[in-house]
């Protein structure tokens, strides 16, 4: 069978990876001139690294990533801890695979080097998507039609295949925006800081984590937009821009998070370069796909990373949609599809409502509500060893296959 892949992203790569271990022919559309990942970290857990062990690509995944041993969660003003959970040795112990803390460009270079050059069309835009009963096709701007069994539409949160599908509708912002940067090692290693560390504050949160082999700190510094103006003004709408090239002003980020601990603020203050975007997701969908023409990760279920699971449900997505059409033949598509989104649609839009929730719960002002949230997340860490997200990590959906 032969598929067409729009989008080289992390999921638009691991789809193609993925219906290639299934035996079928894939061309692979990109609109960038040459394979590139901007941005900085991702976490990667179990639920997603065993399947990247299936695709024969862990190996190289991990040697370039960190192992935390454990995830702490502090409060914003003095940085004491309300608790921890273990990571590391006992997670993989427990779930078969790896927690990794990775560059998203070491990922996204480790996927592109597993598709064959050949099977991929780079500076190329696509401009329609077209199907009948028997066959599906993609329009490029050159008059190029890349004819098909079926069309796997990964072209992101901005995808305008999802439009052509379902109609008019544009990614909403979250209002949430947040600020990201990463320092080496050597600047920030007299501050003590725990691997994983989540600081939770009234409208703000900061995540710290280390990438690429424990080298460079990754920071990612969250708000609110109501902290940020309180109409939708210019300013708000800079801050809402989806851009992960847009720099913040010199000392913006330590005026939003003035009064944090002073190692939240070290490490802002020693941070070179800041980068600012706005947190954009899309509403759920009933249905992802229609004929032989389906959506693929952020396309589909675009979601705040506030349980870091964006990336993880993109190569879920791709896992599933390799299996639901291992054995499938051309007049199989329509339904096999419909397999695939049955089996991934319910637990992907359920981890977009966990993520949003989980930034409000982060976001709570000073107070009963703040107080309350940390003695139940204390209470639960004292009872268990994992994250209350950990029960998602130990499901393999390789092994859900219903009809």
């Amino acid at each position: 069978m032969r598929a067409v892949v729009v989008g080289a992203g992390i999921g638009g790569l691991a789809a193609t990876l993925s219906l290639r271990w299934a035996g079928h022919e894939v061309t692979l559309v990109e609109q960038a001139a040459r394979f590139t990942e901007i941005g900085a970290g991702i976490q990667l857990a179990p639920n997603a690294t065993r399947l990247l062990r299936r695709l024969g690509l862990l190996d190289a995944i991990a040697a370039q990533a960190a192992r935390p041993s454990h995830v702490s969660f502090r409060t914003w003003s003095d940085g004491a801890e309300i608790c921890r959970y273990a990571l590391g040795r006992a997670a993989e112990d427990a779930f078969g695979a790896p927690y990794l803390l990775l560059h998203r460009a070491d990922l996204h270079q480790a996927l592109a080097a597993a598709v064959p050059p050949s099977s991929v069309r780079l500076n190329t835009v696509v401009v329609g998507i077209d199907q009948d009963d028997e066959s599906a096709s993609v329009t490029t701007a050159n008059g190029d039609r890349l004819r098909a069994d079926l069309v796997v539409a990964a072209d992101g949160i901005r995808s305008v295949a999802r439009q052509w599908l379902f109609g008019a509708d544009e990614a909403v912002f979250s209002g949430t925006a947040a600020y990201r940067a990463l320092l080496p090692a050597d600047e920030v290693a007299d501050l003590d800081l725990p691997d994983l560390g989540i600081w939770l504050g009234p409208g703000r949160h900061f995540v710290h984590y280390w990438v690429r082999r424990g080298e460079l700190l990754n920071v990612v510094a969250v708000v609110t937009a109501e902290a940020k103006t309180e109409a939708r003004t210019g300013a708000e709408a800079e801050a809402a821009a989806e851009s992960w090239t847009a720099r913040a002003e010199p000392g913006e980020q330590l005026r939003e998070f003035e009064g944090w601990d002073s190692r939240v603020l070290d490490v802002l203050e020693r941070a070179g370069q800041v980068f600012r975007y706005g947190i954009h997701t899309r509403v759920p969908l009933a249905r992802w796909n229609i004929g032989r023409v389906t959506l693929l990760g952020d396309s589909a279920h675009a979601m705040v990373p506030f349980q870091a699971q964006g990336a993880a449900q993109a190569i879920m997505d791709a896992a599933v949609l390799g299996d639901a059409l291992t054995g499938a033949t051309p007049a199989d598509v329509p339904d096999a599809l419909d397999r695939y989104v049955r089996r991934r649609l319910a637990t992907a839009t359920t981890m977009q409502a966990n993520s949003a929730r989980a930034g409000d719960d982060f976001h709570l002002p000073d107070g009963p509500e703040a107080q309350a949230r940390n003695a139940r997340m204390s209470a639960y860490a004292d009872e268990h060893v994992f994250l209350p997200q950990a029960t998602g990590w130990a499901v393999d959906v390789l092994d859900d296959r219903r009809s």
